[in-house]
């Protein structure tokens, strides 16, 4: 990883840490003031996310250590747990919301001060909103697996805010009509959505980091460049070149490419080796991804 992607990660973790830290602890405090169910959960969420942040941190700074003795293939593979880690724990915390507001739901629903949580939640929208927005032009400028999770945790807070500020004010225009009674389900019906709205996002985020622990094929657009750069190498060659896998694993692409040789001298096929290792990383020099191509002679 080049020092220019090591400095935006670690600025746009640093920064991430902080503002969870800020979102977290207004979130359990006013949350608990004016007896919100989803207020505390976004309390909670934001200082599990911080929590993950410092992780992410942590694991950033380890993952470039270069290969040693107990890590011989680099620690690429750290950053796809690291993911994984986020997206379990994160799933957990809906899974629970989910309990919390079917439980609220059946023991009469709860009372709530919808004019602070309303300003609160207007303040929330407008702080992840921005949060969401600066993080994910950053992220545009260098891949980093660790930084589109952090982005994705801010969206997810982002939808959030605005879906608690809306409830909210459903819930205040409730207490003004003859249907006032029934604002009190306001609170666990907004929690119950948005669980089963928001369920999806970490479940992608563990999938797609279980792919990469476990050296599973990558997205079918990785999958095509690759299989073309090995088309295009193989017709550049006098020997014949096949794909014989591919694999994404955090920041780096692994391909591994087996060459068959002909009746011609070992010269030849050394020269052969080295063009279609050239034409490989020429056609993939667009992938954001730092590549590991492994050229084999097989038999």
């Amino acid at each position: 990883m080049c020092a220019r992607t090591t400095f935006n990660e670690n600025r746009v973790l640093t920064l991430s840490a902080f503002l969870a830290s800020l979102f977290a602890g207004g979130g359990l405090i006013v949350g608990l003031l004016v007896g919100s169910l989803v207020i505390v959960f976004d309390g909670v969420y934001s200082l599990v996310s911080l929590l993950l942040t410092i992780l992410s941190l942590v694991a950033s700074r380890y993952i470039r250590k270069p290969s040693d003795a107990q890590f011989p293939f680099g620690r690429a593979a750290f950053e796809p747990a690291v993911i994984a880690i986020k997206g379990a724990v994160i799933l957990l915390i809906v899974g629970y919301s989910l309990y919390s507001a079917i439980g609220a739901l059946l023991t009469g629903g709860r009372a709530v001060d919808v004019s602070i949580a309303t300003v609160f939640g207007a303040v929330n929208v407008i702080g992840c909103g921005l949060a969401w927005w600066y993080m994910a032009s950053l992220s545009k400028k260098r891949f980093s697996g660790l930084i589109n999770a952090e982005v994705k945790q801010w969206q997810m807070d982002t939808l959030l805010s605005v879906a608690v500020t809306a409830g909210f004010i459903v819930a205040w225009l409730l207490t003004l009509t003859p249907l006032a009674t029934y604002a009190v389900y306001a609170d666990p019906m907004m929690m119950l959505a948005m669980s089963f709205y928001f369920i999806k996002v970490p479940f992608g985020m563990l999938r797609s980091a279980l792919r990469e622990i476990f050296l599973m094929a990558p997205s079918q657009e990785i999958c095509q460049t690759v299989d073309q750069s090995v088309v295009a190498a193989s017709k550049e060659s006098e020997q014949e070149i096949e794909l014989a896998g591919v694999t994404k694993v955090g920041h780096e692409l692994w391909v591994d490419v087996d060459i068959y040789p002909d009746n011609n001298s070992e010269m030849i096929l050394l020269e052969d080796i080295e063009q279609t290792r050239q034409t490989i990383e020429k056609r993939l020099a667009s992938l954001p991804l730092k590549l590991q191509i492994s050229v084999n002679i097989a038999s």
